[in-house]
């Protein structure tokens, strides 16, 4: 833990450097901490900061720049923002006047988000979580593969590969398909999944038990994969890094889910900030802000947004907040 002098001085570099992008002197960060010592007290408090590995040197003549470890402290211990009333009362009339169905209105939110942050946007749909299932179609694809396609009451589609264990005929494909059909009409993943279960083995031929039993297994990992992912503002990107190459690995990036959901993903709720090598991703250093919200029957999702690890974090952490408080209470209303 730093002293307050030295916290203080780490604070206005951090700013400073996400303000300019060019190495911070003793001079600009007396004029923007209104510290009321001399250069040389802060020259040595520099130092010292250099020492701990919070900032780094890049020439001897140079100012400062804030390391990995910089920005890890000043994240950890900053407090987010205040948005101006115009932000706020946009993001409260996007709430209020939008009526779209979910997967609308989660893409309609990322844009906002990269609007208001001016970064690529993230927001991970809720999975099936409470939602009823009011159709269930097992579609065959070989032999041994079948494609089951799930529809909840909100009109989600979720298409799942079910490998069998061996070939089945078309009359115990149509006999799996009722089955399944009856016990999950108007039942949670969850509860379908329970009454599958329950069904006495001798009601059933082989063929048709073990294939609902398999059917209904996918399902039920359905409920945590099946959050889909929506981005907006990948324009932006072109505007955060000047180097080309690392556009283009940005845009490979946003173009994988596994790793969008991987770096927004965390395992605890509320918000987190994850940056560098905490994100495990080459070529571009990153910094990620993302929070939960909760869907009401729907489960919980994520809104996050991706940018160089120079970005403003106390601004985009209460965008960020602010816009998955108002995603989640509306969806929980509806």
């Amino acid at each position: 833990m730093l002293d307050d002098r030295r916290a203080r001085i780490l604070q206005a570099l951090v700013e400073e450097y996400i303000r300019t992008g060019q190495p911070v002197s003793s001079r600009a960060i007396l004029d923007s901490s209104e510290l009321q010592v001399s250069s040389a007290t802060v020259r040595n408090d520099l130092a010292k900061l250099e020492s701990y590995g919070f900032v780094a040197q890049p020439h001897t003549s140079a100012g400062r720049v804030p390391t990995h470890q910089g920005y890890r402290y000043y994240v950890d211990h900053c407090s987010p923002a205040r948005l101006r009333n115009a932000t706020r009362i946009r993001i409260e009339s996007f709430f209020t006047d939008v009526h779209a169905e979910l997967s609308k209105l989660l893409q309609e939110t990322s844009g906002l988000l990269s609007d208001l942050s001016s970064y690529p946007a993230v927001v991970v749909g809720p999975g099936l979580g409470e939602e009823k299932v009011v159709g269930l179609h097992l579609v065959p694809l070989s032999p041994n593969v079948l494609l089951a396609v799930t529809i909840a009451e909100s009109g989600r589609v979720v298409r799942d590969i079910v490998r069998l264990k061996g070939e089945i005929s078309d009359t115990d494909l149509h006999r799996a398909e009722s089955v399944l059909a009856k016990v999950y009409a108007q039942r949670t993943l969850q509860d379908g999944r329970t009454r599958a279960r329950d069904i006495p083995s001798g009601e059933l031929s082989d063929p048709v038990r073990r294939t609902v039993r398999l059917v209904s297994d996918a399902l039920t990992s359905a409920e945590t994969s099946t959050q889909d992912i929506y981005v907006g503002g990948t324009s932006h990107l072109a505007a955060m890094w000047e180097d080309i190459a690392q556009v283009h690995s940005m845009l490979d990036l946003l173009e994988h889910d596994s790793l969008i959901r991987q770096m927004v993903d965390n395992p605890q709720s509320g918000t987190a900030v994850r940056m560098g090598a905490e994100l495990d991703v080459d070529g571009v250093e990153l910094a990620v802000v993302s929070s939960d919200y909760e869907a009401g029957e729907h489960g919980f999702g994520r809104v996050g947004v991706i940018g160089p690890m120079r970005m403003d974090y106390r601004r985009t952490i209460k965008i960020v907040e602010e816009v998955s408080d108002g995603l989640g209470e509306s969806l929980g209303s509806t």
